[in-house]
């Protein structure tokens, strides 16, 4: 069978026709759908918007304490924008890839000042705060208003170049190819093209995973592509898994765990104590100074950000 994607106009592979798709999909997303907090509608798309920034890279398992943990503070953006975003930083705990907090404090501010407090319901208004992207921007759009988006995190292309592509892995980084598939894949009508981002991205993250894929559970493994080919191997470059121990990463995270656990500001000395390396110790302490997430004061101690 050739490996052809879908253009927007016309579904070349007949085992994969976008309704067959939808119907096996979110009918198996109805059975086996995970009843995360996110997901109920008293969390509201504020949050939904905080579960899309924590849940970049970073397992459902790791966000849920800290999510429950950051609606109890902060239940409405006003609430978080009214804090000093270090507060935020602090409050994000140890989920990595600290960044996200800023942006989402960021976000929470402009919601305030420009929207009455009210994440937006418009694509494009979503678009223009801070830390949104397309992504971010789709997915609250999708599953806190219901509305027609092509949502297309790691999960969901996964699924997509496996089912309709006949390929293992998609590519490293999101490709037009695989917007416009995305486009040609959406329902018409608005609740169930909804209904299929969220539905789509859970049968990756539950069935169609990275590895040991359990087919045998899969509501299309009659119709994927890559299943029916004999599930060929990843051509492309070797996909190695991060690392961590030993990188500027780590480092980072040291130094902010003991700002973090501070009242107040903290001395050089303290931080030297956290790594033994004093080149690296100093590369990641002036990434962190450039990135926001730390204020150096004149005495020589070090804070998180206060503005």
């Amino acid at each position: 069978m050739p490996n052809v994607p879908m253009t927007e106009k016309n579904a070349t592979n007949p085992t994969t026709e976008p309704a067959v798709l939808h119907e096996s999909v979110i009918g198996w997303f109805g059975e086996h759908a995970r009843d995360l907090p996110w997901r109920r509608p008293e969390a509201g798309a504020w949050g939904v918007m905080v579960s899309e920034f924590m849940l970049q890279q970073t397992p459902v398992s790791r966000v849920l304490p800290v999510y429950e943990q950051w609606l109890a503070r902060w239940p409405r953006p006003a609430d978080l924008a009214a804090e000093a975003p270090g507060e935020a930083v602090r409050a994000w705990g140890r989920l990595g890839y600290p960044r996200r907090a800023l942006r989402l404090h960021g976000a929470a501010l402009a919601i305030t000042e420009r929207h009455g407090g009210d994440v937006p319901a418009d694509h494009g208004q979503l678009l223009s705060l801070p830390g949104i992207g397309e992504y971010t921007a789709a997915a609250v759009a999708s599953f806190a208003y219901g509305q027609r988006h092509a949502v297309l995190d790691t999960n969901v292309r996964r699924v997509f170049a496996r089912a309709v592509t006949g390929v293992q892995y998609p590519p490293t980084a999101t490709t037009a190819a695989e917007r416009r598939l995305a486009r040609a894949l959406l329902p018409e009508d608005e609740a169930t093209a909804a209904e299929w981002a969220a539905a789509s991205m859970e049968l990756g993250a539950l069935v169609c995973t990275a590895k040991n894929e359990t087919c045998v559970r899969c509501p299309i493994a009659a119709q994927c592509a890559w299943r029916l080919a004999g599930k060929p191997a990843h051509e492309g470059p070797a996909r190695r898994g991060q690392t961590y121990a030993g990188t500027d990463r780590q480092v980072r995270g040291r130094l902010l765990a003991v700002l973090r656990e501070a009242t107040g500001s903290v001395p050089q000395s303290a931080l030297d104590s956290v790594w033994h390396e004093p080149v690296q110790r100093a590369r990641a302490l002036d990434g962190l100074v450039a990135d926001g997430l730390v204020e150096p004061l004149e005495n020589g101690c070090y804070r998180l950000p206060q503005s």
